[in-house]
């Protein structure tokens, strides 16, 4: 049973969960278009621009946990977290504008430098407001049902932003191109679109949420090597490490390949095929069902967490994942309902792949504090935050380096029908079921042994109770003994 501490205003919830509409516009936008874009519109090799990204998330390495630990430490008024989210919002809606500005370069090479730089700059923006906003979760409530409910109204939002920047993005270029426009500034209309609305929710949360006091450790100075050392030592952080990021890899991989699995197989290279009855192009009405989908079925993920644990409830829904991959492999080419009927299908996946991990992941700071009396929320979800955008690297590395050496070709830019060779459309085929399926099989057994279950978690909740009344007992003893002093 919830105690009342323990539980979070609904409007407090609301308003926490808008963070990630500003999150996830930033993510989807750069999973699902960002390898079409360098390769369309900066004209980056394929090959080179997936280098260009994914040497440009290396400084996330560092930046990632640096800025996690600094949010541990930091004291002011306002508390640990919040003051990120007042002086870092607006320039993180700069970030979006770095991201997307293709320069007017014709050198490779200068091309790939700059899109390693605009990656690196622009992540380290989205980290000063990710990870101390991500880090607010288990400080809000320390109960297993609530964090679960958290993570819900979170997810809500993140779809509601999956859905727009998946359809309302490709609709923004596109009508730019018919004013007698480009796609780069079809592009940055859209990046100025989702920037601008994504630095909002993070003033609210400043001003609504507010942070327990945190538990204060020895005043001892801490490197970020041995405090990666102690979170190492978390045994279930170690498994939650796992599952998180094969959970987005595999979510990434999808997300990056579908569009071309969607126009180059099923539409057999029709650029402007629409979904019959729609009239929405393949790709924006597939990543649009899949959203819808995705909403309402938060509601039932989340009851089958409370009702069967966190780990069964995500062991589910991983292999109806795999299933679907499965089918996709077996697709046949200009199967339009069949190719939207899995979409829709998807929908159950996509939900469950950002609720559920979101849910398990803040548990395992309540088992460092059971066992070193300290919590470090910031490297934490510093940790997650740097593997979350490591995996968006990582599919668009393998994406385009599968498509460059396949012999993927950029369709000439008047073109309304274009075929990719044989080999590209087997490796887009290859990408989106037989890979992405083993890695959920491996996701598959990290989650079957991941030890905190429900059980486990409340015995951690009993014992932290335990100990937390022993020194209040101990403190109120100390201040009983001090000897009165003389007025």
């Amino acid at each position: 049973m919830t105690e009342k501490a323990d539980r979070v205003p609904l409007l407090t919830k609301i308003v926490y969960g808008t963070g990630d509409w500003g999150m996830a516009s930033f993510n989807t936008l750069r999973m699902i278009f960002y390898a079409i874009f360098l390769t369309d519109v900066v004209g980056l090799d394929p090959r080179l621009a997936s280098f260009g990204a994914f040497v440009g998330v290396i400084w996330d390495a560092v930046n990632d946990p640096l800025v996690g630990v600094w949010s541990d430490k930091l004291r002011t008024r306002w508390g640990r977290r919040r003051p990120f989210l007042l002086f870092f919002s607006i320039p993180y809606a700069l970030a979006f504008l770095i991201l997307w500005w293709a320069p007017p370069w014709e050198n490779q090479i200068l091309l790939m430098i700059h899109i390693m730089l605009a990656y690196a700059l622009s992540d380290t923006l989205q980290t000063l407001v990710i990870v101390p906003f991500q880090a607010l979760t288990p400080e809000m409530t320390s109960d297993y049902d609530e964090r679960t409910s958290l993570a819900s109204y979170r997810m809500f939002f993140n779809f509601l932003a999956s859905l727009a920047a998946g359809v309302v993005a490709p609709m923004i270029v596109d009508a730019a191109i018919a004013g007698g426009g480009t796609q780069q500034q079809g592009y940055m209309l859209s990046a100025i679109l989702f920037g601008a609305t994504s630095a909002i929710p993070y003033l609210a949360i400043f001003f609504v949420v507010r942070e327990k006091t945190p538990v204060e450790t020895a005043p001892e100075t801490i490197t970020l090597g041995a405090t990666l050392k102690k979170a190492w030592r978390n045994v279930p952080f170690r498994y939650a490490t796992a599952l998180y990021m094969l959970n987005w890899v595999t979510f990434d991989l999808i997300s990056t390949v579908f569009p071309f699995f969607l126009v180059y197989w099923v539409a057999q290279g029709d650029l402007l095929l629409t979904v019959p009855g729609i009239g929405m192009p393949i790709e924006s009405a597939a990543l649009g069902v899949m959203a819808l989908i995705a909403v309402p079925i938060l509601p039932f993920w989340s009851w089958m967490a409370h009702r069967l644990g966190k780990r069964i409830a995500y062991l589910i829904a991983i292999a109806f994942w795999i299933l679907i991959l499965i089918a996709a492999f077996f697709l046949p080419p200009m199967q339009i309902g069949l190719a939207m009927a899995l979409a829709t299908l998807m929908g159950f996946s996509y939900s469950a792949a950002h609720l559920l991990p979101d849910a398990i992941f803040p548990d395992v700071i309540d088992w460092e504090e059971l066992q070193t009396g300290e919590r470090h929320e910031g490297i934490y979800f510093g940790t997650k935050n740097f593997i979350r955008k490591l995996t968006t690297a990582f599919a668009i590395f393998i994406t385009l380096q599968v498509l460059g050496w396949m012999g993927y070709q950029t369709p000439p830019e008047s073109a309304t029908a274009f075929q990719q060779p044989d080999a590209v459309l087997t490796g887009i085929r290859v990408l989106i079921g037989p890979v992405s399926s083993l890695m959920l099989v491996a996701l598959l057994a990290v989650t079957w042994f991941y030890p905190l279950n429900r059980t486990r978690y409340e015995r951690v909740q009993r014992l932290l109770r335990r100990r937390q009344r022993r020194e209040a007992l101990r403190q109120a003893d100390v201040a009983d003994a001090a000897p009165i002093q003389p007025v």
